[in-house]
């Protein structure tokens, strides 16, 4: 390992047994004070009109070099570059006139007019590609002149590029059945084990869930129904992990909820439950469908100022406290559940922020991830027993990785209770919120 390595926590601790299992969606708010200054290079070497070199320097702040996503390769004044992005490839040519970058999204062997159709439309909702047919095949694309290219510029076109691609392939193939798959040879199977208590996991999360809320009051209770719903579709997206179909599917759950303002609070649960239900019913093959290891360069969320994040946590935490006064225990826990899960799903957070809310998924759902094959349990459900000298040593470990990059975050162990599952998550989240997470570089 080597001493910058250590320095700025560019490791995960190793656990004797424990399965490379990745777990969420991917963040790119976890740059290295070395890639951040290839980017400030690169926007440099732009100034200075080395162009060339300014997008060398870009390229290798894109590059992650545990997941090798980025490949570029250099004949004089001509760079070929490939970018990973899910299910997709962004295979580019910068020449000293013009940069362009394309992803194949499918091959349609006959015209298909709602298709062409469609695309058209999309065109209309890009800011720096534009949709493309190239004979058989449908594209995207990405191009600007060499001495254009700054690296904001850079940023955020082939991100675009990359995002909406990975995103759209899925759906036009799921929408025409007439479309072939293409340029998706370097998406990794998940492992017939993994898939399989993934599968299981997906019904299990959501037929214990909708159970659960089946004993409640549906008009008394609407906000926390709410909640759990919400939360039910956080938990699916971060351990599950799906991608295709399948998120978008627990996207719109989650979008019944947020974006339907002429509904009513019982009117959107129902809907949600409905899309619940309507998910507990596939089969495996059309879960694994959605399942599979992949490499990812760009973030889908943006990264949010550290108040937001600390404000939504003491949100949650508020939320809480009616319903732990009711001794409605059950309910209240998964609260503080949401809040965490809310800011993971819709913040690029912190890596050490992330790596706290793994921790902190693995003591709230020991079966799982003891069924992934992880070897520690942190947390016996049937004895309400703490694995405390663990989470302590994970949790040191965690601050202690990242001080070189976070020299003022701080975790009091001694806050932390572990009478119950509830008060362990309440002073959990509460030391979260507070960690101090301001980077001097």
């Amino acid at each position: 390992m080597d001493v910058l390595d250590k320095l700025f926590g560019w490791y995960r601790k190793k656990e004797d047994g424990k399965p490379d299992i990745r777990f969420g969606r991917y963040s790119d708010n976890n740059k290295s004070v070395e890639k951040v200054a290839r980017w400030n290079d690169a926007e440099q070497l732009f100034k200075e009109r080395r162009f060339a070199e300014s997008i060398d320097a870009f390229m290798d702040y894109l590059r992650d070099d545990h997941d090798r996503n980025v490949f570029t390769e250099r004949d004089g004044d001509i760079l070929d570059f490939q970018i990973y992005q899910g299910s997709k490839v962004v295979r580019g040519k910068c020449t000293p006139e013009h940069l362009v970058a394309e992803v194949s999204l499918a091959r349609m062997p006959e015209p298909i007019v709602p298709v062409m159709r469609r695309l058209l439309e999309l065109n209309f909702t890009l800011y720096y590609c534009r949709y493309a047919i190239d004979k058989d095949r449908l594209c995207m694309r990405f191009e600007t002149t060499r001495d254009s290219a700054n690296p904001n510029k850079l940023y955020y076109g082939l991100k675009e590029l990359a995002i909406r691609s990975d995103k759209q392939d899925d759906l036009l193939l799921d929408d025409f059945h007439q479309l072939e798959p293409m340029d998706q040879e370097h998406v990794q199977p998940m492992p017939d084990k993994e898939r399989g208590v993934k599968c299981r996991h997906f019904r299990k999360f959501i037929r214990e869930e909708l159970d659960f809320i089946a004993g409640l009051d549906p008009d008394k209770l609407s906000t926390a129904v709410s909640y759990l719903l919400l939360t039910l579709a956080y938990r699916l997206d971060y351990l599950i992990g799906p991608v295709g179909i399948l998120q978008q599917e627990l996207e719109k759950v989650i979008t019944i909820f947020y974006g339907r303002e002429d509904m009513s609070v019982l009117e959107k649960n129902s809907l949600m439950i409905a899309a619940f239900s309507k998910l507990v019913d596939r089969t495996d093959e059309e879960i694994s469908f959605s399942l599979s290891r992949s490499v990812f360069t760009f973030s889908i969320s943006a990264p949010q100022p550290l108040k937001v994040v600390s404000d939504s946590l003491h949100t949650s935490i508020q939320n809480m406290l009616a319903f732990r006064e009711a001794k409605q225990y059950v309910i209240a826990q998964q609260i503080l559940e949401y809040g965490f899960s809310f800011c993971q799903f819709s913040y690029s957070l912190p890596r050490p922020m992330t790596e706290l809310y793994q921790l902190f998924m693995q003591v709230n759902h020991p079966d799982y991830f003891r069924e992934l094959g992880f070897p520690i349990s942190y947390y016996d459900k049937g004895k309400n027993a703490f694995n405390k000298d663990m989470i302590d040593e994970d949790i040191q470990l965690i601050i202690e990785s990242w001080k070189g990059k976070y020299p003022g975050m701080a975790w009091k162990k001694q806050n932390i209770r572990y009478d119950s599952l509830l008060n362990f998550n309440h002073s959990f989240i509460n030391e979260v919120q507070n960690l101090n997470l301001v980077s001097p570089t």
